[in-house]
């Protein structure tokens, strides 16, 4: 009996009318998709999958993606229009931001610049080199302006891995957590993978992203297996997902 509950079944099949909330398929605005129609076939590459509902999070940084509401509802705007040209009228997408934590982030909380999910929930994230020197003093702030911080791929932060007391210890403080399906696998290398499990095991991730880029990496995802027991873990977190973004 035992193989049969150790067999692995593929990821894609639990994410049939998945809502993605973090991903990088508006055109030209940042590493994302470079123009339209890269962006088109991004979309295509959900459908495949089954999901046609998604929140775009282009990133928001003041030195490399200095985005605002306007290019990002210009860019929204561009691609809906691409998506009724090509027949798509079965997506909804909606425009958020994934923001990142340094020097200009206050200022544009402090002047209603930010662009929340369902105007309850932020994305805001860190640079994988180092913590933002003012994490601690931005979450406060983004929870005074009665918004939920959700913080992007914590599992990718190699910096607190060695200090894994920070994810609990933010976790008390409100801040809910996003993983990236992709950290499901070896994708972003074999510590990140790890620390995805562990964070799993202790139940300390809130929602799933796919933080598709690529093409390539919706490709790399279909391929991704769980066996029954990181099933367990990971459905409920999908169930949520849609249940708090649908």
């Amino acid at each position: 009996m035992f193989h049969i509950f150790s067999k692995k079944k593929y990821l894609v099949d639990y994410l049939h009318n998945f809502v993605d909330i973090h991903n990088h398929i508006l055109p030209g605005i940042d590493d994302g998709a470079k123009n339209v129609q890269e962006s088109v076939d991004l979309i295509r590459g959900f459908k495949e999958l089954g999901i046609t509902n998604l929140v775009a999070t282009p990133h928001i940084m003041s030195n490399l993606y200095p985005n605002t509401k306007e290019t990002i509802t210009n860019s929204l705007d561009l691609l809906t229009n691409a998506l009724l040209a090509n027949d798509l009228k079965d997506i909804s997408i909606e425009a958020s931001a994934e923001h990142m934590i340094d020097d200009n982030f206050e200022e544009l909380l402090e002047q209603g610049e930010v662009m929340s999910m369902r105007k309850q929930y932020l994305l805001v994230e860190m640079s994988y080199l180092q913590a933002s020197i003012n994490f601690d003093d931005a979450i406060q702030n983004v929870m005074k302006k009665g918004l939920f911080p959700i913080l992007a791929h914590p599992e990718r932060y190699g910096y607190w891995h060695t200090n894994k007391n920070n994810y609990s210890k933010y976790k008390k403080k409100g801040v809910q957590y996003q993983l990236n399906i992709l950290s499901l696998s070896d994708y972003y290398g074999p510590e990140v993978h790890k620390m995805a499990l562990n964070l799993l095991d202790h139940g300390l991730i809130d929602y799933i992203a796919s933080d598709i880029h690529r093409r390539e990496q919706i490709e790399y995802l279909k391929e991704i297996k769980i066996n029954a027991g990181l099933s367990e873990s990971i459905i409920p977190l999908i169930n949520n997902t849609i249940n708090q973004f649908y």
